[in-house]
């Protein structure tokens, strides 16, 4: 598949470059997308939620009233979780969310959630580029010129760029990222794909082994 190659003024260079048909033109794999997805929200959770235990409630150990005979249910002290006030049966506790995912499964998942922009075709090729300094304005003119404004966009650059990331940091519905630090969630995340050319040359270095 073949992408003509944009500037930063939207205008058509006159060339042309082929999206590898081993990342952009594959069978998407939903599951391992689902699975990518899943570990990458996990990572998020912070996990530190905590509710307390009948030994951690601050309350009399007295017990309230005799073992039997009176008529009601067995109870201990006021931190009962039967009682209003008492502790929590099983309640949450700090946690680390992480879990496991093969490399070969999550270099699947990219490969598939590429595949599904390529096939949309919502990814844009554009000139590498770079501001002499950061400035929103001369970002939201690219956006304007490569006629994807209003929609929510993920720029793709082939390293760190601090005046590109900086100029786009106060937009709303756009991010900005490095090839090497691509994952499925942003990609699924957005509806284009802007890659500049040596960040597409950065992607299938990555993908293709």
């Amino acid at each position: 598949m073949e992408v003509n190659v944009l500037n930063i003024k939207g205008e058509d260079t006159g060339r042309k470059v082929s999206l590898n048909e081993a990342i952009f033109g594959i069978e998407p794999n939903d599951h391992a997308i689902y699975l990518a997805v899943k570990q990458f929200m996990a990572n998020q959770r912070q996990g530190t939620h905590k509710s307390k235990e009948r030994s951690e409630i601050s309350g009399s150990t007295r017990k309230l009233g005799r073992q039997k005979g009176g008529g009601g249910a067995r109870r201990g002290d006021i931190n009962s979780p039967v009682l209003v006030g008492g502790a929590r049966v099983f309640g949450p506790k700090p946690r680390d969310y992480w879990f496991k995912l093969n490399k070969k499964v999550k270099a699947l998942a990219r490969k598939s959630a590429l595949s599904y922009k390529a096939q949309a075709n919502s990814i844009v090729v554009v000139e590498d580029f770079t501001f002499e300094a950061p400035k929103t304005k001369d970002f939201v003119n690219v956006v304007n010129n490569l006629k994807v404004a209003g929609k929510k966009l993920l720029m793709v650059l082939p390293e760190a760029n601090k005046n590109v990331y900086l100029s786009a940091r106060n937009l709303e519905r756009t991010n900005v990222t490095i090839a090497s630090a691509l994952n499925t969630y942003a990609v699924l995340n957005a509806e284009t794909l802007v890659v500049t050319e040596n960040a597409l040359k950065a992607i299938e270095e990555t993908l293709v082994k």
